[in-house]
């Protein structure tokens, strides 16, 4: 069948056989489709706006610029579909299958696509604000440049997933799975990413500022020169993570874990590290001035050449740890360490922490 720009407002194809039909830039708008066959079908630039297309097969249609705007795409097979630039505003396609579909600057803006398939498909600079996409997965799915602002990714499978350069702000990824995902470059500006699993995800260079990550699982994730201004990661687990020049000022590092974590040159400045677990963590010229290091363990940690100005060493750990070269350390600040047993400390400083409070240099097993 062909049908060039042919204005088919609101008709009925319901179970309709229309395979390879050629409907290119006509007007299908309300048109009901239900359960018909348009695997092949030409609809580019066609108007589908609330047209109802729930389980049809659109399998390799072309539906390149169409405008799908709040239409009913529920269940409806989609597999090698062409819709780069098409308009999906608001569009149902819950259930859908989208395997190797061309979403390439697609408008997916507030669409619902929970439990939709998304395996192969290419979402590159695809619009997906405020879209819901909550338990989908999307392993290893090309999201390259993509809107996600306000998305909902919540327990949403993201593993190996690229979103360099995305735009997340504000997006929900509580208990997203986005392990060796790569965000390099990616604005996650206040996102919540509360109990996410991010082990080996790259976010180097990205915009974290004001994120939450309280319970998040960063282990040897890659966070080099990231900005991670007054986010939040609360019991985080940031065991191994390279933080090499990252941007923590202000941060909330409560009873994190940041055993062997690399810190070389990092700006804690005002950080919250109360009761954080440091063991073994490099920070060498690192910043913590004003930070709160209230019960924070720094056991065989590198901290030589560290500001610490106005820092709180209040029951901290220090034992092995290396503070030679440390910067604005004063006598009345280490006297409130809770150990300093085998530590590592210039020389003049040494001799005056022994001769005031030896108690500081006997063994322990804490």
């Amino acid at each position: 069948m062909t049908v060039k720009k042919a204005n088919l407002e609101k008709a009925d194809y319901v179970g309709a056989n229309l395979k390879g039909a050629y409907f290119k830039g006509s007007n299908f708008e309300k048109a009901n489709f239900k359960g018909s066959e348009l695997e092949e079908a030409n609809l580019q630039e066609a108007i589908l706006q609330g047209a109802n297309l729930q389980e049809t097969n659109l399998q390799r249609a072309t539906l390149y610029g169409a405008d799908l705007e709040e239409a009913n795409l529920i269940k409806a097979n989609l597999q090698g579909a062409n819709l780069e630039g098409a308009d999906l505003r608001g569009a149902n396609l819950q259930e859908a299958n989208l395997q190797e579909v061309n979403l390439q600057e697609a408008n997916l803006q507030r669409a619902n696509l929970q439990r939709a398939i998304f395996y192969g498909a290419d979402l590159q600079g695809a619009n997906l604000e405020e879209a819901n996409l909550q338990g989908v997965d999307l392993q290893g799915t090309e999201l390259e440049k993509a809107n996600l602002q306000k998305t909902n990714f919540q327990e949403t499978n993201l593993k190996k997933a690229d979103l360099e350069e995305t735009n997340l702000q504000r997006a929900d990824l509580q208990g997203a799975d986005l392990e060796e995902a790569n965000l390099q470059e990616s604005d996650l500006k206040g996102v919540n990413l509360k109990e996410a699993n991010l082990q080996r995800t790259d976010l180097r260079g990205a915009n974290l500022e004001g994120a939450d990550l309280r319970k998040a699982n960063l282990e040897k994730a890659k966070l080099k020169e990231t900005n991670l201004r007054e986010a939040n990661f609360e019991e985080a687990n940031l065991e191994e993570a390279k933080l090499k020049g990252a941007n923590l000022q202000g941060a909330k590092l409560i009873k994190a874990k940041l055993i062997k974590a690399k810190l070389q040159r990092a700006n804690l400045e005002g950080a919250d590290l109360q009761e954080a677990n440091l063991i073994k963590a490099k920070l060498e010229d690192a910043n913590l001035q004003r930070a709160n290091l209230n019960g924070v363990n720094f056991n065989g940690a590198d901290l030589q050449k560290v500001n610490f100005r106005k820092a709180n060493l209040q029951g901290t750990k220090l034992k092995e740890a290396n503070l030679e070269g440390a910067q604005y350390l004063s006598i009345d600040q280490l006297s409130n360490a809770k150990t300093l047993y085998n530590a590592k400390l210039d020389e003049k400083v040494l001799v005056k922490l022994k001769e005031k409070y030896p108690f500081l240099f006997e063994k322990t097993d804490k």
